[in-house]
C-alpha cells in the first residue's frame, strides 16, 4: 500500500519535470522576469559561456527559491520550471531565427541536431528521478532541464550571430 503511494505521488509530482509552467497550479513568469533574463541573454549574446554563468538560475530561480514559498522542494522544483518555461521560449525564438537564416543542406543538420539535444536533455535530466529517487529529485531535475534549455537557447542564439 504504501508503495503503491508513493509511487502515485511520484507520478504526480513528475509533472513538475522540464517546466512546471505547465502544471496546472504552477506561477507563470512574471513581466520582468522574462525581460530580466531576455536583456542579458542579449548583454552575453556573443559569449555563450559568460551568458551562462551571469544569466542563468541568478535571474529568476535563486531569488525564487530564497522566498518562503521556493523554499521547500516543490517550491524550488516550481522556481526552476518559471525559469525553464522562459529559456524555453528563448530557444524557440532563437531556433526559429536560426531557422530562416540556413540553407535546405543546414537545415536538415540543425533539426537533427536539435532532436539529438532533446534525447540528451531528456535522460540526463531525467536521471535525477532515477538515480535520487526521492523528493530532491524533482528540484534538481527541474534545475537541470532549465539550465539545459538556458543553455542551448544561448547557442542557438550565438548560431544565428556567426
Amino acid at each position: 500500500m504504501l508503495v503503491r503511494i508513493g509511487m502515485g505521488l511520484a507520478i504526480a509530482l513528475s509533472g513538475l519535470l522540464f517546466g512546471s509552467a505547465h502544471a496546472q497550479n504552477a506561477r507563470k513568469p512574471t513581466d520582468q522576469e522574462v525581460a530580466a533574463i531576455r536583456a542579458c541573454a542579449v548583454k552575453y549574446q556573443d559569449n555563450v559561456e559568460e551568458g551562462e554563468r551571469q544569466c542563468v538560475f541568478n535571474l529568476v530561480a535563486t531569488p525564487c527559491t530564497n522566498t518562503p514559498e521556493g523554499i521547500s522542494n516543490l517550491g524550488s522544483a516550481e522556481c526552476f520550471g518559471v525559469e525553464s518555461a522562459i529559456w524555453d521560449v528563448l530557444l524557440n525564438e532563437n531556433f526559429k531565427t536560426l531557422l530562416s537564416e540556413l540553407d535546405d543542406q543546414q537545415t536538415v543538420k540543425l533539426r537533427a541536431m536539435q532532436r539529438a539535444w532533446i534525447t540528451y536533455r531528456d535522460t540526463t535530466c531525467g536521471f535525477y528521478m532515477d538515480k535520487i529517487q526521492g523528493s530532491m529529485a524533482i528540484p534538481t531535475a527541474n534545475a537541470c532541464g532549465a539550465r539545459e534549455t538556458a543553455r542551448r537557447a544561448l547557442l542557438l542564439q550565438f548560431f544565428s550571430r556567426m
